[in-house]
């Protein structure tokens, strides 16, 4: 790997880092790009060829890994954990919770008890794998 690339995916990490952060603020593309000190054009770009998904996407998947924990380990209301993990509104959580789980937060909640693993384990095995997300 070259010396740039090297420095890009470098960038890229820290603006990643910075949008796992602040996983449930607006996603500001302008700010976020500044991280990686590149245009934000650019960075959609790049992001998007390094990491297999825009931006917006990997935020939306961020807010979905974060509110199945919350669904299986609390006892707060969907919308509740839909407004704390930053989505606008309680159509617009469901509709990407099932897409990228395959199931909606209710079922999903019905359907899942608390994981008593480590962490590490956890987020090994609940990673979401629908339509649309490639691994890392």
């Amino acid at each position: 790997m070259s010396r740039e690339a090297e420095e890009r995916n470098r960038r890229l990490l820290r603006a990643r880092d910075a949008m796992d952060r602040c996983y449930a603020d607006p996603l500001d593309v302008r700010a976020v790009a500044a991280v990686a000190h590149v245009s934000p054009a650019h960075f959609s770009r790049t992001f998007r060829q390094v990491f297999g998904e825009s931006p917006h996407r990997y935020l939306q998947r961020r807010r979905v890994e974060r509110s199945m924990f919350l669904l299986r380990d609390t006892d707060r209301t969907i919308t509740e954990i839909c407004f704390d993990v930053g989505f606008g509104s309680v159509g617009t959580f469901s509709r990407t919770f099932k897409g990228i789980v395959g199931r909606t937060p209710s079922d999903y909640r019905a359907g899942t008890e608390p994981i008593v693993t480590p962490h590490c384990v956890q987020l090994a095995t609940m990673r979401p794998s629908g339509p649309g997300v490639r691994p890392n």
